[in-house]
């Protein structure tokens, strides 16, 4: 049986007793760990995908020692330019041994807010579909009446003369 699970920002595909290096978790070494974000479960030939994850799954796993990761250098260079900048990292890891896989009946975590239901809201907006309804239509022919558009206006006398022509030949005049 294997799960893919995420952990830490990360997904693993991980088995019973695996071990499995993820980033630092804020948890004391010693003390178990479960991760309820299950994607999917793998039971021989059974395999349940999650959308995005499994209601009542979870991995539980076990928090051996935080240690860090091994040394990475990142030498930056522009050639001819005097430019030359060394940096090295090592990443904070977590090693944790997955301890079992639960298919079915895992709490999950509670969240931090309860929404609660708002019905006064509905309430108001039923009530003014209705409000519309009762009142008569006003006709839209007085509207026109009261207001004519005015005719639009002519073009200005200093517009653009296009009946002259300018190009290779002579000036011409168009009829």
């Amino acid at each position: 049986m294997y799960a893919i699970v995420e952990m830490a920002g990360q997904q693993f595909k991980v088995a019973k007793d695996q071990k499995v290096y993820v980033h630092r978790l804020q948890t004391e070494e010693g003390k178990k760990v479960t991760f309820d974000n299950v994607l999917l479960l793998a039971d021989g030939t059974n395999i349940t995908v999650g959308a995005p994850a499994i209601d009542g799954a979870a991995v539980e796993a076990k928090v051996v020692k935080h240690l860090k990761g091994d040394k990475v250098i990142v030498f930056k260079k522009k050639r001819r330019k005097g430019y030359r900048k060394k940096n090295g990292h090592r990443q904070s890891l977590t090693e944790i041994v997955v301890e079992s896989i639960i298919a079915k009946g895992a709490k999950k975590a509670a969240p931090a807010k309860e929404e609660k239901p708002k019905a006064a809201p509905k309430a108001k907006a039923e009530a003014k579909p209705a409000a519309k309804k009762a009142e008569p239509k006003k006709e839209a022919a007085p509207k026109a009446a009261a207001k004519p558009k005015a005719a639009p206006k002519k073009a200005a006398s200093k517009a653009d003369d296009l009946k002259k022509i300018e190009g290779i030949g002579p000036k011409t005049l168009l009829p």
